[in-house]
């Protein structure tokens, strides 16, 4: 029987499974602009026009293929706002009979859809998503009986089943990872390569006009947007990424840089979320490089690893313990969210770099993600719902399947362990080694308290502090916690000062009705 095949904006994979036996001369494909999914986050205005720009380039693809495509802009007098409601007045007007579409990755719409064959009182046929490596029952079966679920041994794993950088049944080069390698800081006069300029066609001016009516308040600008709306235009960054900052991707990847927003960093997650690429013939793309001695091998493994590692193992995480996950706060931290993560409007230099670059690119990479953005707020006890939402909203790649584990896990470890062994908290040394920030700052990274002392440095130990009945029995907390006993009742009174009196400078009102 004809069927109404729903396509989400983040599924733009030409072989997603909604399609799959498609009929073209019976079918009818339905894709929708909705406020409802634009709107349950004020969503960064660079990740909506990439999303609608997209979807709109795909269907045009799909017509060309001879599909019937039903298109709902978001500006048509007549959407409803919602997905459900496209739907039902698809089946209105359309001679379809049942509906067809594939699993979405978050809880919260995944919820709603369980229930729209009673309300339709239609078939409805919601099929995996298979996109992935690793299968959600595949990831349950791995995690069955387990007493830790590390992302590196489930890393293993996937080497295993997919071949990736493997010889013999052992791993390339005798080693499952190359960290150590990976952690250098930039020389100076480095220069990484070029990125493309800001974007410039006729539908994208057409979108961002939209965006800026009827989004205008939401965060973001559009000054720099860069990112393609089709398949061809992700492959180019691809190729790109592999030819020019692969070879030097690993050893620079936890680099900073002031000015610098993408150094040698792919630029693909934003892609691959939505659909326009898939993980395997990217990772198989960065293999062939080291394969053929144009990369090196630390530099394809680390890359590979953030691929088949986390973000398989994050997604995996997210499916199986939701909803409760959401609700963990393992660290009791109830603090609001400063309202420089809004407006870049800081003294900490890190900060504000980070934030810009956020507000700018709708993209900051990894380690501004976690020791930056993420270890501040789990520092300050800002709590998760706050630094969930933000994550969420501020970045072009954010889906709540791979955002939120890699929030509530990694950097404020509001989860209590289940994905990290120990909190992500750490001076400001560390920034210090891993960037050149502290030298633009007017905090004094080598002061550890007192006026003018670098924010991160006694927050750390009020962290420490704070959390000690959490944290003390951890046994990779123990040095920390060595260190913190040679610090008398004085020197504790100092820092606990120092960082009340930092918290009382910060305010909390952007974007407050």
């Amino acid at each position: 029987m004809p069927a109404l095949r729903l396509v989400l904006g983040d599924q733009l994979t030409r072989d997603i499974p909604a399609l799959r036996g498609a009929d073209p001369a019976r079918d009818v494909v339905l894709m929708a602009e909705v406020w409802d999914e634009a709107t349950y986050v004020r969503h960064h205005k660079q990740k909506i026009v990439f999303l609608f720009c997209a979807m709109r380039s795909f269907a045009e693809s799909l017509r060309a293929e001879g599909f019937t495509v039903r298109y709902v802009t978001l500006d048509d007098p007549a959407n409803t706002g919602s997905l459900f409601g496209e739907v039902r007045r698809a089946f209105e007007d359309e001679s379809v009979d049942e509906l067809v579409t594939t699993a979405c990755g978050e809880v919260r719409l995944a919820d709603d859809m369980e229930g729209w064959q009673r309300r339709l009182n239609r078939p409805v046929t919601i099929r995996d998503d298979d996109r992935f490596v690793c299968s959600l029952p595949e990831f349950r079966a791995w995690a069955e009986g387990r007493k830790a679920l590390r992302m590196e041994f489930f890393y293993r794993e996937m080497r295993k089943k997919t071949g990736l950088l493997m010889r013999d049944g052992k791993p390339e080069g005798g080693q499952w990872n190359f960290d150590q390698d990976n952690r250098k800081r930039l020389p100076d006069g480095y220069e990484p390569p070029e990125r493309p300029l800001k974007r410039d066609d006729p539908l994208t001016r057409e979108v961002m006009a939209l965006v800026e009516d009827r989004f205008g308040g939401h965060f973001g600008t559009l000054d720099h947007y860069a990112f393609g709306h089709m398949r061809d235009d992700a492959l180019l960054q691809l190729g790109r990424f592999v030819e020019e900052s692969l070879p030097r991707f690993g050893h620079y990847q936890d680099a900073m840089a002031t000015g610098q927003d993408f150094l040698n960093h792919s630029l693909l997650s934003v892609y691959m979320n939505a659909g326009l690429l898939t993980p395997m013939e990217v990772c198989e793309a960065a293999e062939e490089a080291y394969r053929e001695g144009h990369a090196p091998l630390n530099c394809a493994e680390g890359f590979i690893r953030q691929i088949i590692g986390w973000r398989e193992y994050v997604r995996g995480i997210y499916w199986l313990k939701m909803p409760e996950y959401k609700k963990r706060n393992a660290l009791g931290a109830e603090a609001p969210l400063p309202d420089f993560y809004w407006t870049a409007e800081t003294d900490m230099h890190c900060v504000a770099e980070a934030v810009r670059n956020t507000r700018d690119n709708a993209y900051a990479h990894h380690i501004q993600r976690l020791m930056i953005t993420g270890q501040l707020a789990m520092l300050l006890g800002v709590h998760p719902d706050h630094i969930n939402e933000w994550y969420l909203v501020v970045y072009a790649d954010a889906y709540e399947w791979v955002q939120l584990p890699n929030t509530h896990g990694m950097a404020i470890f509001a989860d209590g362990g289940v994905m990290g062994s120990k909190p992500y908290a750490a001076s400001g040394a560390y920034i210090n080694r891993m960037s050149d920030y502290c030298g633009h700052c007017a905090y004094d990274v080598g002061k550890k308290t007192g006026k003018g002392a670098c924010p991160f440095n006694y927050l750390d130990w009020d962290f420490l502090m704070r959390n000690e009945g959490q944290l003390r029995q951890n046994a990779r907390m123990k040095m920390p916690y060595r260190n913190l006993d040679r610090k008398d009742e004085g020197e504790r009174k100092v820092i606990r000062a120092d960082a009340e009196r930092f918290r009382e400078t910060l305010t909390y009102d952007w974007g407050a009705d």
